[in-house]
């Protein structure tokens, strides 16, 4: 690992900054680590060289909120001239009980956890700043399952039925701008995580032979602050009883564990790619497997995903096709 390069989106604070130091701990030669803040940014890495006792950690300002950002931060990394052997796409967040969009129309879910990450991915594979063998992680959801209590996934076909005529597409760029239907937190975070796991089976049929992509959830870990802004049922009823249950009804896990799974499948040798890794069926936490639910696998649904996906992030696209 000693030539090993890593970039981490959101590592100032939990999974992403605890991702970052065991990558450094694993022996990596070189690990960025990005935030929307300079300041906290450099905070995180100084706290990350004293735990680990590694100066390895570099520094990205990037708000994924913002396209001009990611365009700026694709730029430095290109003057850097940093070419990248794992990319782990780890920002995101839950919104809280109102619809909340950035200035490019987009509900915040969806920009943080998916469009920013869409559009900083294929900005670095334009520069061919991604290593040949690079392996690409982004943060999936148990939410994305469709069986985890008030988290439930729009049916895209459904919705795509009702509202737009059966165009899917169209249905798409609705859920990513947040129209149409009544807004709620937790459908919302759902609808954008089953979105990340379309968006990488897409990208698993673009990229050139050696590169992987894979979506993780890193499983339940209340330990971190991803749910400061979540609704009052989820932060003060869901997450505390998250945390409070015994561990043997497997209801969380700790934040080394939960970001252990995005270096686990990164570590994967057989060239999976376009997978969506999480815990078993109705589970929050344990060892993780490839999903098959069958929304998950809706090639469909999957194409009208990054087709509204593409169009939202004002046409950037990866044109290449194995």
């Amino acid at each position: 690992m000693n030539t090993r390069t890593a970039l981490v989106t959101g590592a100032t604070s939990g999974l992403g900054f605890e991702a970052a130091g065991q990558l450094a701990e694993a022996g990596w030669s070189r690990v960025t680590i990005t935030g929307r803040d300079a300041a906290r940014a450099k905070a995180a890495a100084v706290q990350l060289r004293e735990r680990t006792g590694k100066d390895v950690f570099e520094t990205l300002v990037v708000d994924l909120n913002k396209s001009e950002s990611v365009q700026q931060a694709a730029s430095e990394l290109a003057r850097r001239h940093d070419t990248i052997d794992f990319l782990l796409l780890n920002a995101g967040m839950v919104a809280g009980s109102q619809l909340v969009k950035t200035q490019e129309d987009i509900e915040i879910t969806f920009a943080s956890s998916l469009i920013g990450h869409h559009q900083l991915t294929m900005q670095l594979l334009e520069n061919e700043l991604l290593a040949d063998d690079a392996r690409i992680v982004i943060a999936g959801s148990e939410a994305a399952r469709g069986d985890v209590p008030t988290f439930n996934p729009t049916d895209l076909g459904d919705f795509a039925n009702e509202h737009f005529d059966g165009d899917m597409s169209a249905g798409a760029e609705a859920l990513i701008r947040g129209d149409t239907i009544k807004f709620k937190s937790a459908t919302a975070y759902s609808n954008a995580k089953v979105f990340v796991a379309w968006w990488s089976a897409q990208l698993a049929t673009k990229l050139p032979e050696g590169m992987t992509v894979n979506t993780v959830s890193p499983g339940s870990a209340p330990g971190t602050d991803a749910g400061r802004n979540a609704s009052g049922v989820l932060k003060y009823v869901m997450l505390p009883l998250f945390k409070l249950a015994p561990k043997r009804l497997g209801m969380s896990a700790s934040v080394p564990v939960a970001a252990n799974r995005y270096l686990e499948v990164a570590n994967l040798e057989d060239g999976t790619t376009g997978q969506f890794f999480a815990s078993a069926p109705k589970k929050m936490t344990g060892p993780i497997e490839a999903m098959q639910q069958s929304h998950i696998h809706d090639a469909t649904a999957q194409t009208a995903a990054w087709s509204a996906v593409v169009k939202v992030s004002g046409g950037i696209d990866y044109p290449v096709s194995v």
